[in-house]
């Protein structure tokens, strides 16, 4: 006899929410400070980080002339498929309200962005799409630079905003970023098996 999905469900969301709870109270009140809350906000808007972008591109573009492009659209094909999944699958099926739009919760929280967007909670598409970009980056260029596993710093800086100004979940950035680990192994395997390593020259 199959057991009914949705009771189980709820349970499981029942569970996780006290401990969510805590954690976004206490890194958006407690652990927080006046140079926090001035600069994270700026980390989840993707023009703030258009000139690391750039540098990205034109390095491996000056190195690798044939392959930058496909390098660069595998790139975008990492963001591309992370918010495909993420918002037009996960999120459609997973309709976990945000803490900016529970009245139970935001009561409780500061907010630094204008809006709370209207869309599920579950799972976070920034920390999914930059933990994607970010292991893409570092499958692609760790033969060449010692200094790769930054990107997971960017990356959790920017999953770690999305809690700090209340628009997700600790649960919801932690999953999205277990999601674009996938995503940017998968696509850091096809890029080498399609187009081959990049050979950077110091």
């Amino acid at each position: 006899m199959d057991l009914p999905a949705a009771p189980l469900l709820l349970t499981f969301w029942q569970q996780i929410q006290p401990i969510d709870q805590w954690l976004i109270v206490h890194i958006n009140q407690n652990w927080s400070s006046s140079w926090l809350d001035a600069i994270l906000p700026f980390f989840r808007e993707p023009l703030f980080w258009a000139p690391m972008y750039l540098f990205l591109i034109v390095f491996v573009g000056m190195n690798n002339p044939k392959k930058w492009i496909w390098w660069a659209l595998a790139l975008v094909l990492c963001a591309a498929i992370s918010d495909i999944i993420s918002s037009q699958v996960i999120k459609q099926l997973v309709m976990r309200v945000r803490p900016c739009q529970d009245p139970d919760v935001s009561i409780l929280l500061r907010f630094f962005i204008k809006y709370c967007p209207q869309s599920s909670s579950f799972t976070s598409s920034h920390a999914t799409s930059y933990f994607a970009q970010a292991f893409f980056l570092h499958q692609t260029l760790k033969y060449y630079s010692k200094w790769t596993p930054l990107f997971f710093i960017w990356s959790g800086s920017v999953a770690y905003t999305q809690v700090y100004v209340g628009v997700h979940y600790p649960f919801d950035v932690l999953c999205g970023g277990l999601l674009g680990y996938f995503i940017g192994l998968f696509i850091s395997k096809l890029f080498d098996k399609q187009v081959g390593s990049l050979r950077l020259v110091a």
